[in-house]
């Protein structure tokens, strides 16, 4: 993957930077730090998420049915594939299937999860850079900004996110952190037939609303070359869950990895042995931690996840007009994957076709109604493991119990940590082209920022380290002088 610096005691490094706290339009709490050379330059740039939530170690103690509703409790963007994660290492732990509409409601439930949370970054969080401009007035580049200049397209947002907040709501009984409704063994309650029929009323405009922007975003592509360019544009490998036959998958699956050049590099059959592929390091100025590509090594063993991973690692969607929309995504770089961070925008579009396309095709199924939801069980093995595909990426729960059902040990990588070491390479990329430090403009530090929103990070979510918690404590008197420092 080339060679990437191990980002070591940061604190000592180059006293010039520019510092961007905190970075605007994502989910949670971050800053960038840009290091400068003597001569001004950009050296490198770092993501450092600031905040710390910890669900690995205060879950210990706990009984193992609880944990979909904890961990759940992460984020309020992606809580329903958090359900889902945990849910399935629950599966595992009393060693039953769910019955097979519980599956389906499941992924039902899902299809919204991901319709609601692309459309939150794109109308909300990408669009005023795409359309505003990203040197524009940052008093208007907003949502607030995007209604006054394109009304149409901000409700259009409106109304896609709020049908894929009505999926939730009518499967699961509410539209956040609707954990009653899921169990171990399936879930708690059947599809009525006057909620389906909701569904399946708002299923034409929420699939014309997809099909309008994406063809939008594709028709814009042309001015925003510059961009493509530059916003994380380099060879990495890529990591996430088909189907047995290769195609686009969320809920389950193999764990597929290719390489930069779009060769398979694992097809693990059993995604529960993610530890053979998979190492996890920390950095002492991070709450976020690393994951890795073992077969490479640390830092060097990059890989992304996500709505461009997903994409680029799947053969095909498997409905009609994602597979179409697929064939125009896999034609910007021929026979290799796709390798510009940005198009991340372009595969967040075409997910949400696939996923809307998913929801008729279920809500058409002759069992989404069934009563036979739940299989019954307790305790039958200590170990459990559940793997989903959250929106920004394969999303891992992994648990250890006792004979009672109390959890003993936790671990957690979230889907937002495995583009960590990505995050830090696209940051310096952008920062390196656009940012003059004897000129500093808005413009610049905004598109530090925007390769960020391309990734759509959820920090909250994965705010998880290893080890110590790193502690820098500083005493700044009121004309801004060190006075004292303390790091531990």
């Amino acid at each position: 993957m080339g060679e990437y610096p191990l980002w070591r005691d940061v604190q000592n490094m180059a006293d010039k930077k520019i510092l961007i706290s905190p970075v605007t339009r994502i989910e949670g709490h971050a800053q960038v730090t840009i290091l400068l050379n003597d001569d001004d330059t950009v050296k490198e740039a770092l993501f450092k998420v600031t905040d710390f939530r910890g669900f690995e170690k205060f879950t210990e103690g706990r009984p193992f049915y609880e944990m979909p509703s904890i961990t759940s409790r992460a984020c309020g963007i992606c809580p329903v594939s958090h359900l889902l994660a945990s849910a399935k290492a629950c599966d595992q732990i009393v060693g039953i299937d769910p019955p097979k509409t519980a599956v389906k409601l499941r992924r039902l439930m899902h299809m919204g999860q991901l319709i609601q949370s692309h459309a939150l970054n794109f109308f909300h969080l990408s669009s005023p850079d795409l359309l505003l401009g990203f040197d524009s007035n940052p008093a208007q580049r907003n949502i607030f900004g995007l209604i006054e200049r394109e009304p149409e397209l901000a409700i259009r947002g409106i109304r896609l996110r709020k049908f894929g907040q009505d999926i939730i709501e009518k499967v699961a009984g509410r539209k956040i952190h609707s954990s009653e409704w899921i169990q171990p063994g399936g879930v708690n309650w059947p599809l009525t037939q006057e909620r389906a029929d909701y569904l399946r009323g708002n299923l034409p405009e929420a699939l014309d609303a997809t099909q309008k922007t994406l063809d939008l975003y594709t028709q814009m592509l042309d001015g925003l070359q510059e961009e493509v360019a530059s916003f994380g544009c380099f060879p990495t490998y890529y990591m996430g869950l088909v189907t047995p036959d290769g195609g686009l998958e969320h809920y389950d699956g193999n764990l597929r990895i290719i390489d930069p050049n779009g060769a398979t590099a694992v097809e693990c059959l059993d995604p529960a042995r993610y530890r053979d592929f998979i190492g996890e390091a920390v950095e002492s100025w991070s709450y976020m931690k690393f994951p890795y590509f073992r077969n490479i090594g640390y830092p060097g063993g990059v890989y992304r996840v996500g709505p461009l991973a997903r994409l680029n690692i799947a053969s095909h969607c498997g409905t009609p007009l994602a597979d179409e929309a697929l064939k125009g995504f896999k034609k910007l770089d021929k026979n290799r994957p796709v390798q510009s961070t940005f198009h991340y925008h372009y595969a967040r579009l075409i997910e949400m076709l696939f996923c809307i396309e998913n929801v008729k095709r279920l809500l058409a199924d002759s069992d989404i109604q069934s009563e036979h939801i739940t299989s019954k069980a307790f305790v039958n093995n200590p170990e459990g493991i559940g793997i989903a595909e959250a929106p920004r990426g394969t999303l891992i729960h992994h648990y250890k119990v006792d004979t009672q059902g109390m959890v003993t040990w936790n671990n957690m990588i979230i889907a937002t940590e495995h583009n960590n070491i990505a995050y830090n390479m696209a940051l310096t990329q952008v920062a390196k082209k656009y940012i003059k430090a004897h000129e500093l403009q808005e413009g610049m530090l905004n598109r530090v920022e925007a390769v960020i929103r391309a990734f759509d990070p959820c920090l909250s979510c994965a705010t998880h380290t290893l080890g110590s918690m790193p502690l820098d404590v500083q005493l700044i008197a009121a004309n801004g002088t060190l006075l004292d420092r303390k790091i531990r």
